[in-house]
């Protein structure tokens, strides 16, 4: 079995315990779910329903409402404390935008059980990377969408927390972070899944920490921490332990000790059919009258 699998029970139970203080913890979160926000400016799209893949605490469903407040939202997330929290935090929200429509549903982003063709948007904020089959993933996304609907998203690309990565060589024989997906190749994803023009660009985000618990514990805070098939079941000896801070500290710079996050932007269309449903070719042709 594939080492870098997430086991997703694991991965449930993690976000689950971490559902109460994830907003506390979720800076790069809430910040990268801005910046694609503001990208919504220069998209022209007034959807009626919304899915929200991968939702959390709902903070960024509660702006795509604002953004978008004549849609549905669905806010979809696998952890059951997530949507809780959501709920929990939607009341005051939904009395200040005049009833915020907003719909909890719990499940897996790699299995949407929703019918195809009927959703305007999919949207997705960090957490593209918790699935162990991303093309299976885009291809359940292309299939809920309507035609000419819009799949946007962030994720993580391979060099995020490549210093702890690099700390964590040679401590033990487990693995100790996810894997992530290259953006080329989540661009061919996007394509070979049916989707039109994709557009995928990153970027380099650094949080400073004063030493490695800091790290380590930013990341279990938001349930982020290693959740893989190939991952240690018992507790980190002070061995190493040791060895890790030891390997961590000789990247510490100007004081502080860095932790970087690729953060992977794309968007992508649902095009027109090229096929009618017996698999006869469909020509487009125009005219312009004199």
């Amino acid at each position: 079995m594939d080492e870098h699998l997430i086991d997703k029970r694991q991965m449930r139970r993690s976000f689950d315990r971490a559902s109460a203080d994830y907003d506390a913890a979720a800076v790069l979160q809430r910040e990268v779910c801005i910046r694609m926000l503001d990208r919504l400016d220069y998209i022209k799209l007034q959807p009626e329903r919304i899915l929200d893949a991968g939702s959390g605490t709902g903070w960024g469903a509660r702006r795509l409402a604002q953004h978008f407040p004549a849609a549905r939202t669905i806010e979809l997330d696998i952890a059951i404390g997530m949507l809780q929290t959501a709920r929990g935090r939607s009341g005051w929200w939904q009395k200040l935008f005049g009833g915020a429509k907003l719909t909890p549903l719990c499940a897996d982003m790699e299995a949407l059980p929703l019918a195809s063709g009927s959703l305007e948007m999919v949207w997705s904020n960090l957490a593209m990377q918790w699935c162990n089959d991303l093309p299976a993933t885009f291809v359940e996304m292309h299939r809920v969408l309507k035609t000419e609907g819009l799949l946007m998203f962030s994720t993580f690309g391979p060099d995020t927390l490549k210093e702890l990565r690099l700390a964590f060589n040679g401590v033990d024989r487990h693995n100790h972070l996810n894997r992530f997906a290259d953006m080329h190749d989540i661009g061919d994803m996007l394509v070979q899944a049916g989707f039109a023009d994709p557009v995928i660009d990153m970027e380099y985000i650094t949080l400073t920490y004063d030493d490695v618990r800091g790290v380590l514990q930013d990341l279990k805070s938001i349930g982020a921490h290693n959740a893989t098939v190939g991952r240690s079941r018992g507790l980190m000896g002070k061995n190493t332990w040791a060895r890790l801070v030891e390997n961590y500290e000789r990247l510490r710079k100007n004081g502080k000790l860095p932790a970087t996050f690729e953060v992977v932007y794309g968007h992508a269309w649902k095009p027109q059919p090229r096929t009618t449903p017996d698999g006869a070719a469909i020509i487009r042709t125009s005219f312009k009258l004199k």
